[in-house]
């Protein structure tokens, strides 16, 4: 009984070797069909979605960095350097010092109440400079050379081939600079729009107003609408396992379609100390908007046009390369030459008249020194080519030393055709007096 009952349990249903190996490739066609279509070929995110999840993270950044700064200042609060006792000249004037306050006074800018400048101007400037850069670009293979160095220098990867750019495109149109204001700032440009005692209105005998390092800042905003496009072209090298095992060709365009943000200008002075000269700040504020428009281009046979994560990261890099630089806290510093007036820099004025009268010296210096000539020689240079004394000057006879000798022993000269044995008083009206 027991061993019939034995007999009797059946097995449980398994699957084949050949089932489960159309199942497990079929479940990995899913997934790289899924990550195609959700990971590299999904919508982008909307162009406002992006640029106001950018500018949060740009000011929650700059909110910890003010913090780390007001948390070291009460932590370790600064004291000013003492200075060396040197000598000074008692006949150079020590001007009074001098504070924003007090450069604010006496240029009768308040910052509370004054009004925001237009800029229209300084736009116009802008303009024709960037207008003569774009028509020397044209002119010059200079910016084209400098790009290759640039983008085939020492850090290209290896997995990357030669790159080239293909189309460049500088715009048509100009920044828009407007709403130009100033704004007192501290020795890390944090705004001293606030007094101390939280008052809303700028304090010029405030602590922070009267610390060593306190400048103006001028804040202007800055709207550009227009096409600047780099395109380049390369391809993607795959070494592994052997060299060149596999190419695949990658074309890129980016274009700049529209910035728009705050641009902040501000002057270092100069620390005769430390041999540092004045220099020259600018930034940007975090509030700024960069939009792109990137088109991309991989294959040879089958291409993919237009990868938006491809877009994707080439922003992402661009906007990154652009915070690093010079989006608060982080700014360029320009040193700035002497602008104390000098003669070897001066042009223009008297410059073209002082060369023009040189010129003119010059010349009225040859015609003296024609008119200084010998009469005797000029008249003797006239008449050699008459008396065919050029053609038949010999040793004994030909040199002018020794024809001048003999008309000094002589002094007369018979002319061709003339009478033998003819006296001097018999010569022809038509004889020419050499020493005359």
């Amino acid at each position: 009984m027991a061993a019939t009952d034995m007999c009797l349990a059946k097995p449980e249903p398994t699957l084949s070797f050949t089932q489960g190996f159309i199942v497990g490739q079929i479940s990995i066609v899913l997934l790289i069909a899924a990550f195609i279509k959700f990971f590299i070929f999904g919508d982008r995110p909307s162009a406002e979605i992006t640029a106001s999840l950018r500018a949060t993270e740009r000011q929650s950044n700059t909110l910890a960095h003010k913090q780390s700064l007001l948390t070291l200042r009460t932590d370790n609060p600064r004291q000013a350097h003492p200075t060396l006792n040197k000598k000074k000249s008692s006949i150079l004037r020590n001007p009074p010092s001098l504070t924003i306050g007090s450069i604010l006074n006496k240029t009768y800018y308040n910052v509370d109440s004054h009004q925001p400048e237009s800029l229209d101007w300084f736009n116009v400037l802008i303009a024709q400079t960037i207008a003569q850069f774009r028509s020397d670009a044209q002119h010059d293979d200079a910016i084209l050379t400098s790009l290759m160095k640039a983008l085939n220098g020492t850090s290209r990867p290896d997995f990357l081939d030669e790159i080239k750019v293909t189309e460049l495109t500088l715009g048509e149109d100009f920044p828009i600079l407007s709403n130009c204001r100033i704004i007192p700032v501290d020795e890390d440009g944090l705004s001293l729009d606030f007094g101390d005692n939280g008052g809303k209105r700028f304090d010029p005998n405030s602590p922070r107003a009267t610390r060593e390092g306190a400048r103006l800042q001028a804040r202007m905003d800055v709207d550009l609408s227009d096409m600047i496009t780099l395109a380049l072209e390369t391809k993607m090298l795959m070494n592994y396992p052997k060299r060149l095992t596999a190419v695949l060709p990658v074309a890129l365009a980016v274009s700049v379609v529209r910035f728009s943000g705050t641009l902040c200008i501000s002057f270092i002075p100069s620390n005769p100390s430390q041999s540092t000269p004045t220099m020259m700040a600018f930034n940007f504020l975090d509030d700024y908007r960069l939009d792109l428009s990137i088109r991309s281009l991989v294959g040879s046979r089958s291409r993919l046009q237009d990868v938006p994560k491809i877009a994707q990261l080439v922003e992402s890099r661009l906007h990154k390369w652009f915070d690093d630089r010079c989006v608060e806290p982080r700014f360029q510093e320009i040193a700035l030459p002497s602008l104390w007036p000098r003669k070897k820099n001066t042009r223009g004025g008297d410059d073209g008249l002082e060369s023009t009268m040189a010129s003119v010296s010059k010349g009225k210096g040859r015609d003296a020194s024609r008119d200084t000539r010998d009469p005797k020689e000029e008249a003797r240079k006239e008449v050699e080519p008459e008396l065919g004394v050029g053609s038949e000057r010999n040793p004994e006879t030909g040199s002018l030393r020794y024809r001048r000798s003999r008309l000094d022993s002589i002094g007369q000269l018979s002319m061709p055709g003339a009478m033998p044995g003819a006296m001097p008083g018999s010569m022809p009206s038509n004889a020419v007096d050499m020493e005359t």
